[in-house]
């Protein structure tokens, strides 16, 4: 692939940007926007941390690496779409999650999906070729053991944009209150560096136990000290009370919490 087909990673994030100002998908029904500015990150596709991920204690033997999904694989694209202040702060209060945060859920993934495929539109003006692992057939997730073979925040992990938190959320420059999404190419991107030292550096709960804010703020108990238990989170979601109303009020067909991502120090940037 010659050199100069191959885009930078400041002209992709600037490309990105205008797309996220101008785009009509990145609106609620009110009009306020959904996603400000996004952050980017870059790994190799042979990064040896792709292999770990199918650790038991990780992800799991579910996961696919890279040259899985595209054996042409060279560079794996991270990004996070940090939620706009507006729909941050709508789910502050109450135990009901609030109509904004539903509508940045939803109506959010499917923006979010419009972005992948815009990405994928400026690598393939650039030269190059890629793959979507979120929108591929092949995708899945196991909601018994609450695995996937594709984990966008692992993946936004190995990309260098943060590090995890005790709610399991991925804590970014911008805080974890977001959408993640990836790219798969074949054009060589320079890797981003792992500034975390480790994969809970971020959270300051696991520093000194100075925090721990989201703990009080999980309706469900989910949370707690010890971490994060899934099947008590999803059990919450799918209370068929909630259900119904997602179908009666909004016509969504499940339903979302969203309470530890909002009104806590990780919120929109790293604590500290």
């Amino acid at each position: 692939m010659p050199a100069s087909k191959t885009p930078d990673s400041a002209g992709l994030q600037n490309s990105l940007d205008r797309f996220i100002d101008n785009d009509r998908g990145n609106k609620l029904p009110n009009g306020e926007q959904i996603f400000n500015h996004p952050l980017i990150g870059f790994a190799s596709a042979e990064d040896p941390i792709f292999g770990e991920f199918r650790n038991e204690a990780v992800i799991g033997p579910l996961f696919r690496p890279p040259c899985s999904w595209f054996s042409e694989a060279v560079t794996v694209i991270s990004y996070f779409l940090p939620f706009s202040e507006y729909i941050r702060r709508s789910n502050y209060d109450n135990l009901q999650t609030s109509q904004e945060w539903l509508h940045g859920r939803f109506l959010g993934e499917k923006f979010n999906q419009a972005v992948s495929r815009f990405l994928v539109s400026e690598l393939e003006n650039s030269g190059g070729k890629a793959v979507v692992p979120a929108l591929e057939p092949e995708y899945c997730a196991d909601y018994q053991a609450f695995s996937s073979n594709w984990s966008e925040r692992h993946i936004a992990y190995a990309a260098g944009l943060g590090s995890f938190g005790l709610s399991r959320g991925l804590i970014t420059e911008k805080g974890l209150a977001g959408r993640f999404g990836s790219i798969i190419t074949d054009l060589r991107f320079k890797a981003s560096p792992r500034k975390a030292g480790n994969p809970f550096q971020n959270c300051p709960f696991f520093a000194d136990k100075s925090c721990g804010v989201c703990i009080d703020r999980c309706p469900s108990g989910a949370i707690q000290a010890h971490g994060k238990d899934k099947s008590a989170c999803n059990r919450y979601t799918r209370i068929e009370d909630h259900l119904r109303e997602m179908r009666l009020r909004y016509g969504y067909e499940h339903s979302v919490c969203g309470k530890c991502q909002v009104n806590v120090p990780c919120e929109d940037c790293i604590p500290g």
